[in-house]
């Protein structure tokens, strides 16, 4: 024992340890080529981008080059580059490009970093605009007579490996924590009615409730319940909203989540007289008069998939009349961007909505106006008439 040491005064301490793990994070972006022809002649240099894709933090995007990257080879080869879209310095990636074979055979012209060593490590990309790919990619002669090419369309899948490096100072003996269930307990709350304190009355249907989590997720209950704007009441009639979207919104402010339906599942009509129909819409005016800020995104997302021709007027006068932004920037975007194929009218009709809005004619005036702007911008309007049915 050293001299002076009692055990009272030596510690013993236990050893510590750390790892350091690298790996990849690996994301995929499949790119699909429309009119492959059409894009032939457009210049060497030039090239078509897909849209961005979020791989490990980063931005990335697909660069095709239908007449080749390089003046040299004069236009001899089509060239195929995976591009940093976003901010960065020093990107260390693993890349691969698969060009597919539309033949059903499985014969796919694969480049890859992956499953095989390198020898001098992962591609590094310097700055944003950095690009790993190739030039001669394929022959273009001999793509236009192959497989790959299908009525007038190509299809490339590209997947990118992120390189990142952490300190795993994990457990030996980890405790799993499942993810969180507090809507299923929220929902057992709205189903078994269990302190419901308010009744609604929608249509001679009956739904139970709970002012207090309704007021914590809608600033309009809030107001109603609390505030002192409206008398108190146990019971609430609700004449401007159907039954079947009042009990979707209930189901949306106890669980987050929306309620399974097939109107919600299956893609919405683009006919122009059934887009105010659809479930989503009548959902998104019934998040625009309680102010739920997240079911109204989440209606834009799908109405904004079934957007056309024939629907894009009355889609953006829906998004104008229930402050759905993002909808209607979408709208813009599209008139922008598909409406210039042959001349054609089009229809507006006024949208029946559950909510009942009141949408006066200064506001449908508005919106076509807004759309003609859009038209005229891209030198399309002339293509168009505008008929009121």
């Amino acid at each position: 024992m050293l001299e002076g040491a009692t055990l009272d005064n030596i510690v013993s301490i236990s050893p510590t340890s750390s790892r350091s793990v690298t790996e990849t994070v690996n994301g995929s972006h499949k790119f699909v080529i429309q009119g492959y022809s059409l894009a032939k002649g457009m210049g060497i240099g030039k090239h078509i981008a897909s849209d961005n894709f979020s791989v490990g933090g980063y931005q990335w995007a697909i660069y095709f080059y239908p007449d080749g990257k390089n003046p040299e080879d004069n236009s001899t080869y089509v060239s195929v580059f995976i591009a940093l879209a976003s901010e960065g310095t020093d990107v260390r990636a693993l890349f691969e490009l698969t060009l597919v074979d539309q033949s059903g055979k499985g014969k796919h012209k694969v480049h890859s970093h992956f499953d095989r060593s390198l020898e001098s490590g992962p591609y590094t990309l310097k700055y944003r605009g950095s690009m790993w790919g190739y030039k001669r990619f394929f022959r273009r002669a001999m793509l236009e007579t192959s497989d790959f090419l299908k009525d007038d369309c190509l299809k490339i899948n590209c997947t990118v490996g992120v390189v990142v490096s952490a300190i795993d100072c994990s457990s030996s003996h980890p405790i799993h924590v499942p993810n969180s269930d507090i809507g299923e307990h929220f929902g057992t709350l709205l189903e078994n009615q269990e302190g419901s304190d308010v009744i609604f009355d929608v249509a001679g249907e009956k739904f139970h409730a709970h002012k207090l989590v309704l007021a914590a997720r809608s600033p309009i209950f809030r107001a109603q319940f609390y505030d002192g704007l409206e008398e108190d009441k146990h019971e609430i009639f609700i004449t401007d909203i159907e039954p079947k979207v009042f009990k979707a919104m209930l189901h949306f402010i106890y669980m987050d989540s929306l309620i399974e339906d097939e109107e919600l599942v299956s893609p919405s009509s683009s006919c122009v007289t059934c887009v105010s129909e659809t479930l989503p819409a009548k959902l998104l005016a019934a998040a625009d008069k309680y102010d739920l800020t997240r079911l109204r995104l989440i209606c834009e997302s799908y109405l904004c998939k079934d957007i056309s021709v024939n629907s894009v007027a009355n889609t953006l006068a829906l998004a104008d009349c229930c402050h759905a932004m993002e909808l209607k920037a979408v709208c813009l975007k599209f008139a922008a961007e598909n409406l210039g194929g042959t001349p054609q009218v089009i229809e507006i009709r006024e949208p029946r909505m559950e909510p009942k809005v009141s949408i006066d004619i200064v506001s449908y005036v508005s919106c076509i106006f807004l759309l003609l702007h859009t038209l005229i911008a891209n030198s399309q309007c002339s293509r168009y008439s505008i008929r009121w049915v």
